[in-house]
């Protein structure tokens, strides 16, 4: 796939991977509605896709995935293979943000 292919594949993964986001984060009862943003931003930016691979290529499988097998696919994909990475990377964001938490409240 040449450079631009792989650009137009990702256009399309990277809106998959936002409607899966929105989708998923309003399914997690334990998100307050006030940090659906924030999770949103986390789940779709270039620094959590970067810990899969390349972002680009990232959204790339997932738009191929889509055009191929259609939006549930590209859902069950994501659901697969982000966001086991992205609950991990959000558990030690929540355990080093209570840690921080604690010390400070002990100075």
């Amino acid at each position: 796939m040449n450079e631009d292919e792989k650009r137009t594949k990702a256009w399309i993964g990277d809106a998959v991977l936002a409607l899966f986001a929105r989708e998923w984060i309003l399914n997690q009862k334990e998100i307050p509605a006030q940090e659906r943003s924030e999770v949103f931003v986390q789940m779709t930016s270039n620094h959590f896709l970067s810990a899969l691979g390349e972002p680009t290529a990232m959204e790339a499988e997932i738009g191929i995935v889509y055009e191929r097998d259609g939006l549930q696919a590209g859902f069950d994909f994501i659901e697969k293979k982000f966001i086991p990475v992205f609950q991990k990377q959000r558990n030690n964001r929540r355990k080093i943000g209570s840690s921080a938490r604690k010390r400070a409240s002990r100075s």
